[in-house]
């Protein structure tokens, strides 16, 4: 089966890196390593038959993946498309849509779509109805998390009898070249990854037997403190697994990674500005550096931080709000005001906020 992919000649260009650090000198500001995306990219990319990457976690590894890889990207948003060159490689998410919405999407060459509502999916047909071309197309599953809070999170999705009927009525739509399925774990979920007996159990054999892709969403975590990391060999077992069921049925995996490729790939450089008592101020904030730490939360590891000293320290950022803390409870040996702190895995969705009239943090990239 062909996959629905197609390579881009767009070319990255990164800063010019001994200018861009040496102007850097004591600002906090990203590091992006160029070579560890590829890494992540590479490990995910041997699971599946394509990649699509969830461009919404960190844009800059959006342009370093259409440059030097075929992943595709996910993308949620009509503002997100302007990092995205080549518009074949964008599946897009669909979202209270219209007519003219649909119409300005294909005209920039987009015909890959996930539709997670019955009114979407009308308003996609319709548009198809009128016009001459063809797409492919993703229905979302709502799957049951049993680690979400009751009404801490929106679920997206259409249930597993809607899918099935709608599925049937579109296997042979004229406009309809590729058909599927679209399902989302969140994040740092470590503990549902049984896909294949959950699959098996709510989509109907039939539907399996012809339908073309299944896209798992995101959901592959990443190493934080706070993170159990044992358990995510176990994930890549039950991704090889899954796999393995999909090509039974001659069904494509997608997987949309987001987190996996894009926190490794990012180091946070601050500075300390002051210590005292057992408490480290550095030189920016949670609220414009890792907003992670409030919404999921997660916490970053600090480069060589220690498993156990004499002193454990809280690292704070530099506002006047309580909750702007990195890091709770971590050891240094010796930190001194003026110090470098580096925090590791900090690329996924290290997006800024008005708060204080922070500043946004630039990013340097490197090999």
């Amino acid at each position: 089966m062909e996959v629905i992919k197609k390579m881009s000649k767009a070319k990255f260009v990164s800063l010019k890196k001994e200018a861009f650090f040496k102007s850097s000198k004591s600002k906090a500001y990203f590091e992006l390593s160029k070579s560890k995306v590829l890494e992540q990219y590479n490990k995910v990319n041997s699971y599946c038959d394509l990649v699509s990457y969830s461009s919404k976690t960190n844009q800059d590894v959006t342009k370093i993946l259409e440059n030097e890889t075929d992943c595709m990207f996910s993308v949620h948003k009509t503002n997100e498309l302007k990092h995205v060159k080549d518009k074949s490689r964008v599946i897009f998410l669909a979202q209270a849509w219209t007519y003219e919405y649909i119409k300005q999407f294909t005209e920039m060459g987009i015909i890959n779509f996930v539709v997670d509502n019955e009114y979407d999916l009308d308003q996609l047909l319709e548009y198809l109805k009128l016009n001459d071309l063809k797409i492919n197309l993703l229905l979302r599953l709502k799957l049951k998390e049993n680690t979400i809070r009751t009404e801490k999170y929106f679920v997206f999705g259409m249930g597993s009898d809607v899918i099935n009927k709608k599925l049937r009525e579109l296997r042979n739509h004229e406009k309809i070249e590729k058909l599927g399925i679209h399902f989302h774990r969140k994040t740092q979920n470590m503990s549902e990854w049984n896909l294949k007996y959950e699959i098996s159990n709510i989509i109907d054999e039939d539907v399996l037997g012809f339908i073309d892709i299944i896209n798992i969403g995101g959901g592959i975590p990443s190493v934080y403190a706070n993170t159990n990391e044992n358990v995510i060999d176990s994930i890549f077992v039950k991704l090889k697994e899954f796999k393995e069921f999909l090509v039974s049925y001659n069904i494509q995996m997608i997987i949309e990674p987001g987190r996996f490729i894009a926190a490794p790939a990012v180091k946070l450089v601050t500075y300390i500005k002051a210590i005292y008592e057992n408490n480290i101020v550095v030189n920016a904030s949670v609220y414009n550096t890792d907003m992670d730490a409030l919404i999921v939360p997660v916490k970053l590891l600090i480069e060589n931080e220690l498993e156990e000293g004499e002193k454990a320290y809280v690292v704070k950022g530099y506002t006047p709000c309580s909750l702007d803390l990195f890091r709770y409870k971590v050891y240094l040996d010796n930190p001194q005001v003026g110090d470098k702190l580096v925090f590791l895995n900090a690329g996924a969705y290290n997006f800024t906020s008005d708060f204080c009239d922070l500043e946004k943090l630039e990013t340097g990239v490197v090999r």
